[in-house]
Formats: structure tokens, C-alpha cells, sequence
């Protein structure tokens, strides 16, 4: 048994109360390890990707794009989400992402890290890539509804921007983190 059975929660019931392209919102009634029951309101949303992107003169490949739900426009590491079939996989999706929002292309993807995005509340999983060899791809094709432009940062512009705090987007924190604790 695990050490951390006291911890453990078991789904008793769930109801769906909204379905839509891109979540969906469940109650869902647990069971605690000491046999009492409890709510939890969760949001299922499928895997998601986000790449870390670097230049040869060491510039990372940042998108700015309106974020409706932060009601402003976000600096990020370019990301999205899994197309939800079996047919494309998490390398998969951070190749077409790097397309389809930046000017280029990897020559090689690496996984650096995975980790869940809001865990308290949604079970959205991310899987962080290094890409390498980056190439220009003169034709961007962002998703339909989506208007973002590309940035390029040193160094020292993203450990400003972090200090100022104009990056407010924690996979982009994560991914900058790591870059940033690379030796070079």
C-alpha cells in the first residue's frame, strides 16, 4: 500500500455540466480515505504542448497573442493543444505548433519535462519540448481564430521581462526557467 493512501480520493458519481470544443466541466462527488465525501468541480481538457525554441545567436522564439480569458495580450513559448486523435503525438503536435505560430521549423524535438498545467481544478497535461535546429518557414498558418506575433529574446530581455513581470504565462515561465539554467 502506498504511503500516501491517506491522501488517495475515489470517485463516487459524476455529472457533465458543459461540454464544449475545447473542455468539459464535470461535479464530481468523492470519496475521502477517511470515508468522508466531498465535491469537486474538475475541467477535462486534453493533452497540450509547448516547445521552447531557441536561435542560433541565442535568441528565444516567443508569441505575443490576445488571451481573452486574461482580457490582454500574452507573451508565450509557442503551445497547443494535442488534435485529440491517436494518429498525432505530443512531438507531433509541438512540431505543427512551432509551424503554425512562428517562422519556423526544428530539425530535432526533445522532451525537457511534463507537468499538469492547474492541477487544483483542471487535469490539462502539458509536455514540454526543446526544439533544435531551427530553420525559417516563410508560410506561418495559425489556427483559424488565432492572431499572434512572433518575438525574439536575449537573455537578458527575458530575465527583464521576468523581473518586471510581463511574462505571466507559467508554462512560458517554465520553459524560460529551464532555458535560463542551461549553461552556456
Amino acid at each position: 500500500m502506498s504511503t500516501y493512501a491517506h491522501l488517495q480520493e475515489t470517485k463516487v458519481n459524476s455529472k457533465e455540466i458543459y461540454s464544449g470544443q475545447i473542455i468539459q466541466v464535470y461535479v464530481d462527488t468523492i470519496a475521502l480515505a477517511n470515508g468522508q465525501q466531498a465535491t469537486r468541480e474538475v475541467v477535462r481538457h486534453c493533452p497540450c504542448v509547448a516547445v521552447l525554441a531557441v536561435t542560433d545567436e541565442d535568441k528565444v522564439v516567443l508569441v505575443r497573442q490576445f488571451r481573452y480569458p486574461a482580457n490582454k495580450p500574452l507573451l508565450e513559448v509557442p503551445a497547443g493543444k494535442m488534435d485529440g486523435t491517436a494518429s498525432e503525438t505530443a512531438i507531433q503536435t509541438a512540431a505543427r505548433e512551432l509551424a503554425e505560430e512562428t517562422p519556423y521549423t526544428a530539425q530535432r524535438l526533445e522532451l525537457i519535462h511534463q507537468f499538469y498545467t492547474v492541477p487544483g481544478f483542471c487535469d490539462e497535461y502539458m509536455y514540454l519540448y526543446r526544439a533544435y535546429g531551427l530553420e525559417m518557414n516563410s508560410t506561418l498558418k495559425p489556427d483559424e481564430g488565432e492572431v499572434v506575433d512572433t518575438v525574439l529574446y536575449s537573455r537578458d530581455e527575458v530575465r527583464q521581462a521576468l523581473r518586471n513581470q510581463e511574462i505571466e504565462d507559467i508554462k512560458t515561465i517554465a520553459a524560460l526557467q529551464h532555458w535560463l539554467l542551461e549553461s552556456k
